[in-house]
């Protein structure tokens, strides 16, 4: 545990963007750099943060357009490049050298991008419930092939307008399943947690635009009538434009491990935010059916990228925490803790 828990927030002027970013007063060591996911900020990793061993220094710096880091647009015709080179530019700037890399959700996409432009940076690599290789929504197979080659399905058009509108609108909502607050309880957890505010208002700091969160809309002649766009996060993620399907090829190659709940609703082979999977359970109307339009089955994707590294040489661990959902730093933050320890004692 901790010795020293004092956290707070620092502004650092790197040579791509401003970002804000917590730390541990007075902490040294081995740098410990989190990264959050979509719609939260670096606030989702404060627990972990304080339990830290004090050999190590956690950093937990917010992406662009969330928590208080400078809300530059999102290209998303680069993927999640523009996260993973500001957080480049974030490591440089405070002349850290190699660091540990933890990333969740969307923040596993960042660092395994990062790992594979640069890594030589990279100590070892924790993913935390991320999100596929192969971006989120629109793909088939464990080998991420497209549903429809404009990607429809993926990408901004899957937000729910609601949502949209209350997290714009700065509101928690009430009585909707769309208001941050029923989705933080029911999604990001598998049950509620007992101190939500500080991660509502977290997730209320979301900059939202077609250049930041959701991002602008394509139609699409494919069922369910959209594409990905260029511009903003969920495009980001589209599986057109992210794609990390040759970390085999990375050298050197760090150890990685995979913690992820096993009562996910997000990151899921059934995931109740991948639209094809709704329009198999009859959610989404007009659904093409299991031929034509399959559930993405992200964690059978995610494994097969892993043992495909590992047969490259790669050291790689997975570690399943049951009844956990999205969150499993917040849901059960020691068995989560435990394996983050092993991980970077073992790197």
């Amino acid at each position: 545990m901790s010795t020293d828990s004092t956290i707070a927030d620092r502004l650092i002027a790197t040579d791509r963007l401003t970002v804000n970013y917590a730390e541990i007063e007075g902490r040294t060591g081995e740098p410990v750099v989190l990264v959050h996911g979509n719609v939260s900020s670096g606030v989702f990793w404060h627990p972990t943060m304080a339990e830290l061993p004090a050999r190590y220094r956690p950093l937990a710096p917010d992406l662009r357009g969330f928590g208080g880091t400078e809300p530059l647009p999102v290209d998303a015709t680069r993927g999640l490049r523009d996260h993973s080179e500001d957080l480049l530019s974030f490591l440089a700037a405070l002349a850290l050298g190699p660091v540990h890399l933890v990333g969740w959700s969307m923040g596993g996409g960042v660092v395994l991008q990062l790992l594979r432009d640069r890594p030589e940076l990279v100590r070892s690599l924790t993913l935390v419930n991320p999100v596929s290789p192969y971006g989120f929504g629109g793909t088939r197979g464990a080998d991420g092939r497209l549903n429809s080659p404009d990607g429809a399905g993926s990408g901004a058009g899957g937000a729910a307008p609601e949502f949209v509108r209350l997290l714009r609108e700065g509101e928690l909502g009430a009585g909707s399943p769309f208001a941050p607050r029923s989705v933080l309880d029911t999604a990001y957890v598998s049950r509620p947690l007992a101190e939500p505010d500080r991660y509502l208002a977290a997730m209320l700091a979301t900059r939202v635009g077609e250049d930041h969160y959701p991002g602008d809309v394509r139609p699409s002649d494919t069922w369910p009538g959209f594409g990905p766009g260029d511009r903003g996060v969920l495009n980001s993620l589209a599986p057109t434009h992210f794609r990390i399907d040759d970390l085999d090829l990375v050298e050197p190659k760090p150890p990685i491990r995979w913690i992820r709940g096993s009562a996910d609703v997000i990151v899921s082979d059934t995931s109740l935010f991948d639209l094809a999977h709704l329009g198999a359970l009859g959610a989404v109307p007009g659904w093409p059916g299991a031929d034509t339009c399959p559930a993405q089955p992200m964690v059978a994707q995610t494994r097969a990228v892993l043992e495909r590294y590992a047969v490259a040489g790669g050291r790689v661990g997975e570690t399943v925490i049951e009844g956990a959902g999205h969150s499993v730093q917040l849901e059960r933050p020691k068995e989560f803790l435990a394996a983050l320890v092993e991980t970077l004692d073992g790197a």
